[in-house]
């Protein structure tokens, strides 16, 4: 490792996301895993896609049986051209084209046992149960982990068999828990008070901690961990600290998790006392009951050598016989079986559908990921998930076998479920995909394995104005490092081709906000069916969604963050509304003082740290860069401003840098300045016992008193600041730089530590005034002369993605140190980098999860009209087992008088020949509607108001609509393709809570 912490061999900037998920030790671990994944259908190509996609260390893939058309409604490995070729060998090469750092390879042969010991996970897809049973049997001799995944039709089953005594290092996903101390008392127990930014909500009873840079009672560092019991006021009880020296200040409380063992029982014995993940009993009972029908199909399969026929009424019935007859499930003996799921079950059994490949292949995935990593809890032990609220609820409307039979084409799996004349429909779709990230990606892999606007009048068009970077590789599936600096949307409109050739994309690099409207405007959502999103930002999310309640156009959205997923659907008149989060806005930023002066948590010192990076190495060059002329008068009114900045660079060398000594010199001096002399010079103005007027002291929460630090080359955070710095300040002038550690602490070894006198006689600290005297500014001209005799400097821009730059190693040294001044508990540099970053972390896994359940919802939206009922929001978090369904809120309705409405209603006006005008138009929404209208608005152009003056008025009310438009607005109406003018409307006698629907004037 170097001195980040982070190992060599990890490409940090690839994996970068995944890395806020899993953190670096399961990182490694999963790097050196080593699976098995036999059967390469739909299923078993999504779990390859997101295990190679994460980093696995190994994959070695089984299917020796011929590739057929039904594959192709979810294998995206495969193409028409690999029909009868084994699915394994025809997806090896495609698979390990994912992530070159995975070995990936086929195994022929049988499944013996020798060949079994020589992995830590094996994965069963679209296997028998004779198969599963023998290998499972194996597998828990052996304490090999063991998976088996499957779906049939429109239902999925998940089994884990981890062993008897598996260890989880890491249970949960965020970082442990670390929090400043405020005060800690002698007692038994010794009762510990946070300071009032830390919640001590989020510790919990039971929960193992340990303590760091206490003074005073320092028998606490670093202790054994310790239990806590958070007590009603928020104080926490650690245990008895009467022998304890007397508490001083500062300090952190961590959290310590202690590792968990989790016992499985293998699958004989699991089969028939099933434990089975469900978020209620009713949900448990249906999980159990759809456990039976799989045995049942099984068993049908065993008996009939095929598997039931779609929608065969004759083969269903005897999967329900099957199932009456099975041995009743231990613990669940007086639970009746519902022979109408089973019934449902085996209909739609036949099928193979996208969706659901990537739904269960993700979760399984993530299974891989927890046996590997030994990160989360894993599940215990079965899961059943199903989608069966896709078919028509009306029993005369659901396919027929005759409609589902195999037609020798991509789609017959998916046929065999919802039947041709579905599949027709979903051809001819028209649909726009907001974004061409990982979400975006997905989803447009998923569109082209179904089929949707692949037909004569269907199509697709995706927009995204951004590019592909690095960090995107592990988990956008359509892009490749040769992609890398080329538009999202037209890299994966050509990989979408490619994976359907039917299928029609156009990609837009327009986004789709208020600037974009000349683009998707009026003439553009007439030819567009429904919009799906895929935007990481809120605010992006709710423009999207208000187009689509503006066109009446169904929205389909999801979002990940970390192993958290959501997906939702909203269709006009059925459902509610998108609705964002209560405050989808940024917080307020924290006063600039407080991060320069009085920072209290880690954040403030991050930010302090990410804004001296903005001084230090790009504001500072732009001024030095133009310094002769800023500095020709003194009346200059951008001198005050540019001062401090030239001294920031000037200040501590004097002269320009010629060599990467001299770069280490002003880095050395730097960090002098902010972390001891500028800490001292802090205190002379505000010393620790100073008083306030009203008694209390000025060094009193939440301000914590800074202690000023000792330069220590033996210290890694102290040599990193100088390293990172010294490499920046190098870079700005254009000089070479030097990664040597071992030479540079060499040298600072040597280099004595420079005059503080010296150092505050030429520098203005943060806290002193821009003003300086002649003499100040005369040594600023003479530095500045140096300056300029070299090539102009260059500005860095701060990269969050780019590891060998230094620029995240500063801004995280910057910030520890900082943290070391004020007792704050540093963050570590995953965190520094994801939070200066804004990075959302992000995982293959979640994001095929919520594809998968954005496709079921999208089987059903273009189906045809459906009841509110049909309908599923979607919450799942993997790294917890957790996975909820539920159906939407009906949309709100509001009521004026006779009138009733919702968000997707609006007021209807026709324009007319010749075209109304606007009293004509204000006399025909009393006559229509009863409305009296108070004010007309077009966006926040005042049209009409009924306070006008008797002259406006006459003025006014003759005037065409769209004449008084063009001149309220001063912009030209109609504009090209504009069909509809949308206008806002209040009236008399509303309720202050009152919102019309929009008046849409028909043009």
């Amino acid at each position: 490792m170097d001195v980040l912490g982070t190992p060599k061999s990890l490409d940090e900037e690839l994996y970068s996301r995944q890395l806020y998920v899993l953190g670096l030790p399961a990182m490694q671990r999963l790097q050196e895993g080593k699976v098995l994944l036999s059967g390469l259908q739909g299923l078993g190509a999504e779990v390859a896609k997101n295990l190679v996609l994460m980093g696995v260390g190994s994959l070695t893939l089984h299917d020796p049986h011929p590739t057929c058309w039904s594959d192709l409604a979810a294998q995206f490995f495969l193409s028409e051209q690999d029909l009868a070729r084994s699915r394994a060998e025809a997806s090896r090469e495609r698979v390990a084209k994912l992530n070159e750092a995975v070995q990936v390879c086929v195994h022929t042969g049988d499944i013996t046992e020798d060949l079994l010991r020589d992995f830590q996970v094996v994965v069963l897809t679209a296997s028998n149960l004779e198969e599963q049973l023998k290998v499972g049997t194996l597998c828990h001799k052996h304490g090999v982990c063991f998976l088996v995944a499957g779906t049939r039709g429109l239902v999925g089953q998940l089994f884990c068999d981890f062993g008897k005594d598996f260890t989880v290092q890491d249970l949960a996903e965020e970082e442990p828990l670390t929090a400043a101390i405020q005060h800690i008392s002698q007692g038994s127990p010794g009762i510990l008070t946070l300071r009032k930014e830390a919640d001590a909500r989020y510790f919990r009873d039971g929960d193992w901690v340990t303590f760091s840079g206490i003074e005073g009672m320092t028998e606490l560092n670093g202790c054994d961990p310790r239990p806590i019991r958070v007590q009603e006021d928020g104080t926490l009880e650690i245990g008895d600290t009467t022998s304890f020296s007397c508490y001083l200040r500062g300090g952190a409380v961590t959290e310590v998790r202690k590792p968990e063992t989790v016992s499985h029982d293998p699958l004989d014995t699991a089969l028939l006392r099933p434990h089975v993940v469900a978020q209620s009993p009713q949900e448990g009972r249906r999980a159990r009951c759809l456990h039976q029908a799989f045995r049942a199909l099984h068993k049908f399969q065993h008996l009939s050598g095929r598997p039931p026929q779609p929608w065969d009424p004759a083969d269903a019935e005897k999967v329900v016989d099957l199932a009456r007859a099975l041995e009743p499930l231990r613990g669940a003996e007086g639970e009746p079986l519902d022979e109408a799921l089973v019934r449902t079950v085996a209909l739609s059994s036949a099928g193979v559908l996208s969706p659901m490949a990537a739904m269960l292949g993700a979760v399984a995935a993530q299974e891989v990921l927890k046996a590997v990593s030994r990160k989360f809890v894993p599940l215990d032990q079965w899961l059943y998930f199903d989608a069966l609220d896709c078919l028509p609820e009306e029993g005369e409307f659901l396919p027929n076998p005759k409609d589902c039979a195999p037609r020798g084409c991509r789609y017959d799996g998916q046929i065999a479920v919802f039947g041709a004349g579905f599949q027709e429909t979903l051809s001819h779709q028209r649909y726009l995909l907001v974004g061409a990230g990982a979400v975006g990606c997905e989803l447009l892999k998923g569109f082209a394995l179904v089929g949707l606007g692949a037909g004569a009048n269907g199509g697709l068009t995706v927009a995204d104005m951004d590019h592909v970077e690095r960090s995107n590789l592990s988990r956008q599936f359509l892009f490749r490092p040769r992609d890398i600096g080329k538009p999202k949307a037209e890299v994966a409109a050509e990989a979408a081709r490619r994976l359907n050739p039917d299928l029609k994309v156009t990609p837009l690099t327009y986004p789709l906000d208020p600037t974009g409207e000349h683009i998707y405007g009026d003439d553009f959502f007439s030819c567009v069916d429904g919009v799906v999103a895929a935007v990481d930002s809120f605010q992006a999310r709710s423009y999207a969604a208000a187009r689509c309640t503006h066109y009446l156009k169904p929205l389909l959205e999801a979002g990940t963050q970390g192993t958290r997923g959501s997906a939702s659907v909203f269709v006009p008149h059925v459902t509610e509304g998108y609705r964002g989060p209560a405050s989808a806005a940024e917080d307020a930023p924290d006063p600039v003082c407080t991060m320069r002066y009085f920072p209290s948590t880690a954040a403030h010192t991050l930010q302090w740290a990410r804004d001296e990076f903005e001084r230090l190495f790009c504001l500072s060059a732009k001024t030095i860069n133009c310094s002769q002329q800023a500095l020709t008068s003194l009346a200059d009114s951008d001198r005050p401003q540019s001062l401090p900045l030239l001294q920031v660079v000037v200040g501590v060398l004097r002269h320009r840098p010629q060599n990467w000594q001299d770069c280490v010199v002003w880095a050395l001096g730097h960090w002098q300045l902010c972390f001891r002399y500028g800490i001292r010079q802090l205190l002379r103005r505000y010393p620790p016992d100073k008083v306030l007027k009203d008694g209390t002291l000025f060094w009193s929460h939440p301000k914590q008193c800074p202690q000023p630090l000792e330069f220590d080359a033996s210290q890694d955070t102290h040599l990193l600041y100088v390293l990172a710095a010294a490499n920046l300040y190098a870079q700005m002038h254009g000089l070479p730089g030097s990664r040597d550690q071992p030479a540079l602490r060499n040298m600072l070894e040597l280099q004595p530590l420079t005059d503080p006198q010296h150092l505050d006689s030429i520098f203005s600290s943060d806290l002193a005034s821009t003003e300086l005297g002649p003499e100040q500014v005369e040594r600023l001209n003479e530095a500045l002369q140096d300056w300029s005799k070299g090539s102009p400097l260059e500005p860095l821009r701060f990269e969050k993605d780019d590891d060998s730059n230094f620029h995240v190693d500063f801004v995280t040294a910057a910030a520890s140190l900082r943290a070391q001044n004020y007792g704050i508990p540093p963050a570590s540099r995953i965190q520094s980098k994801r939070i200066v970053g804004q990075i959302i972390p992000a995982i293959a896994t979640t994001t095929a999860a919520v594809v998968g359940l954005v496709g079921l919802e999208l089987f059903k939206v273009v189906s045809g009209p459906r009841p509110l009922s049909a309908f599923r929001h979607s919450y799942l978090h993997l790294a917890e087992n957790s996975f909820s369904r539920y159906v939407p809120r009906a949309p709100a309705t509001q009521r004026f008088h006779h009138l009733t409405w919702t968000c997707w209603d609006r007021l209807e006006v026709p324009a007319g020949q010749p075209e109304r005008t606007l009293e004509s138009l204000l006399a025909h929404l009393q006559e229509q509607h009863g409305l009296r209208v108070k004010m007309l608005l077009q966006d926040t152009a005042l049209l009409y108001s009924a306070g006008w003056s008797p002259e406006e008025r006459a003025r006014r009310l003759p005037l065409r609509v769209t004449e008084l438009v063009r001149q309220v607005t001063q912009r030209q109406v109609p504009e090209p393709g504009q069909r509809v003018l949308v206008l806002e409307l209040s009236c008399e006698g509303e309720d202050d809570d009152t919102t019309f629907p929009p008046l849409h004037y028909q043009l």
